[in-house]
């Protein structure tokens, strides 16, 4: 089901600055911000091999990312992982009694399919799942 780490999601509460530390330190090159609305998010990537950090920074406060940021500050958030079929695969998790944050697809940053997975369905990892748009 899972065909690599798509990214990795690091929380953060000022996009620029952290993308700033990875262009200096680093030599990243984080892409535009994208604004999620949907999601309270505004988010970039940058490339690191085959897969990509993403910075997610909160829009306002209710949000997920804004929730997540208040109760344990800056860090790790989640793993994304790449899916062909994103609607087979959430049906398959819930059929094994997985328990699923999103029952179905949504719209995430960059035109991608997404949906997530409840932490306590994977062992207290946010997991992501992404299905890239078809060309």
């Amino acid at each position: 089901m899972l065909n690599r780490i798509y990214h990795l999601g690091y929380a953060v509460q000022d996009i620029e600055a952290a993308s700033e530390f990875y262009r200096e330190n680093f030599g990243a090159r984080p892409g535009e911000p994208e604004l999620v609305e949907e999601q309270g998010i505004i988010a970039t990537m940058f490339k690191v091999g085959e897969s990509s950090i993403e910075l997610v920074q909160p829009t306002r406060p209710d949000s997920p990312v804004g929730k997540f940021l208040a109760k344990r500050g800056e860090g790790f958030h989640h793993v994304a992982f790449e899916v062909d079929d994103l609607k087979g695969a959430l049906a398959a998790l819930k059929s094994n009694g997985v328990e699923l944050i999103d029952k179905e697809p949504r719209r995430g940053a960059g035109g991608m399919k997404i949906a997530f997975v409840h932490p306590e369905g994977a062992f207290g990892v946010l997991t992501e799942l992404v299905e890239l748009p078809h060309a």
